[in-house]
């Protein structure tokens, strides 16, 4: 009770407690809050790894586990989120893309039978890393145009170059941390320019990239 008195006679010295301890709640509910995001992104982390491995060796990362019934109640609120919302099918690829896609299949085909033209893969897909910070630096990049061997493996990445390519700030950061994963990973990285994909154009490119079979 002399507290309060205290403090009542002293209104700076109320103001400022009262200061301290909005400040203080506020880092404390930022603090809850950081942690909370980070359960569910190690969460998310130990998810995609276990759908990556299918069975065979994992690449080196912290196995994250949860509890089932934690799990088992967020695809219940998934669940309930998709019946309750609507979806509807849109293409793949835009028109330029998609004649260039059509161009590329053809000349892949032709080049050798056995490798093939996949289209808007993630890297996360290809690539690994040991460092899992790296790792899903990539994880959800894509590359417009990947070329599979007949191992299954991507040897080639293709980045259309359309008109809007470059539209926005990122993009370039965006390309250029894709291209150094990829060179790291010995893959390589070959950019298609808008107004160069005449369908001879795109098959002197593959010869150059696809051994005959």
């Amino acid at each position: 009770m002399e507290t309060v008195n205290y403090l009542l006679d002293r209104p700076l010295v109320l103001l400022i407690v009262l200061f301290l301890g909005a400040v203080i709640g506020v880092y404390f509910e930022r603090v809850t809050a950081k942690a909370d995001a980070e359960k569910r992104k190690a969460y998310w982390r130990g998810r995609n790894a276990a759908k990556r491995s299918g069975g065979k060796a994992k690449p080196a990362l912290r196995p994250v586990k949860e509890p089932e019934a934690s799990r088992a109640d967020f695809a219940a609120e998934q669940l309930k989120l998709v019946a309750r919302s609507d979806f509807t099918s849109r293409s793949l690829l835009n028109r330029s893309e998609a004649k260039v896609f059509e161009a590329l299949d053809k000349a892949v085909i032709a080049m050798n039978p056995k490798w093939q033209v996949m289209a808007q893969v993630s890297l996360g897909e290809f690539l690994t890393s040991p460092d899992e910070g790296a790792y899903f630096a990539v994880n959800s990049k894509r590359v417009d145009f990947a070329l599979m061997d007949d191992r299954a493996h991507v040897v080639h990445a293709l980045e259309y170059q359309g008109s809007g390519h470059h539209a926005g700030n990122c993009a370039a950061a965006r390309d250029a941390v894709k291209k150094e994963a990829l060179r790291k990973a010995g893959i390589g990285y070959h950019e298609i320019v808008a107004g160069h994909t005449t369908p001879s154009e795109l098959r002197a490119l593959v010869e150059k990239l696809v051994p005959a079979g």
